[in-house]
């Protein structure tokens, strides 16, 4: 059984289906990014820098 080839229109609205969902994505990726600067510039326990390799939570800090 053959699928009738898509419009033109589904071809179209996929491609801007495609281009908004990278754009919502990029917006995400965005916000994620500005909140962990933020935490971090706050002092948030468990989000401070941490060496090479090294846990950002030692042993016995729970975070709370």
């Amino acid at each position: 059984m053959r699928f009738r080839p898509d419009h033109e229109l589904h071809r179209r609205r996929a491609s801007r289906n495609y281009g908004l969902g990278a754009v919502l994505l990029a917006f995400a990726a965005l916000v994620f990014g500005l909140s962990l600067v933020k935490a971090r510039e706050n002092g948030v326990p468990g989000l401070r820098q941490a060496g090479a390799g090294a846990p950002a939570i030692t042993a016995g800090e729970s975070g709370r």
